[in-house]
């Protein structure tokens, strides 16, 4: 009988404990995220994770990791968004990783809409489970993405640098191409509780 009580005592506390570390998780990936851009500011973010849950842990990952420090925002299209997240700063690489996409044309049930200050994951074309680590950031309403992209967050603070980076970024063309030099620099992204 003592073996009984030892062993539900020891299954208690070790189920007690893993529904604290998920609990941890849940409120960090339901946290804020801080876009420090060199030059421009702090864009805030409040992170979605009842909607996007594996798209806001893969975005705190890399983040917490290190990964976004020192890239750029290496599109821009005024009137429509900003993009980065990229390594290689062509719209080209990623993070090797790569996830489901989280919208309801990939039959997942997210509501998020590409509204002004939705941050949301790139992907290629033609492949809804490509998103890796680029985001890109809505500057004006933009429905002809709803429904196709991974929509995790909203911009809470920076709207106006966001404005800004679309404002004064020279680009190459109509697709939003930025050159290196030109590329406005993420210096860090901090994920707060």
């Amino acid at each position: 009988m003592k073996k009984i009580l030892l062993f539900l005592a020891a299954a208690a506390i070790v189920l007690f404990s893993l529904s604290a570390c998920g609990s941890e998780t849940a409120e960090k990936q339901g946290s804020t995220a801080k876009i420090e851009v060199k030059g421009y500011g702090t864009i805030t973010v409040q992170l979605d994770a009842a909607n996007a849950p594996l798209t806001v842990a893969n975005f705190v990952r890399l983040a917490e990791s290190g990964f976004y420090d020192g890239l750029t925002f290496h599109r821009v299209i005024k009137g429509f968004m900003i993009q980065g997240g990229d390594p290689n700063g062509d719209g080209s690489g990623g993070s090797g990783t790569s996830i489901k996409g989280e919208f309801p044309n990939n039959g997942v049930d997210n509501p998020l809409k590409n509204t002004r200050g939705a941050i949301a994951m790139a992907r290629q074309n033609g492949r809804p489970d490509s998103a890796t680590s680029q985001f890109f950031i809505v500057q004006q309403d933009s429905p002809h993405l709803d429904g196709d992209y991974a929509v995790f967050g909203r911009v809470t603070e920076g709207m106006d640098i966001v404005d800004r980076i679309c404002d004064e970024t020279p680009v190459q063309d109509n697709n939003g191409t930025v050159l290196k030099a030109d590329q406005p620099v993420i210096t860090s992204i901090k994920i707060l509780d």
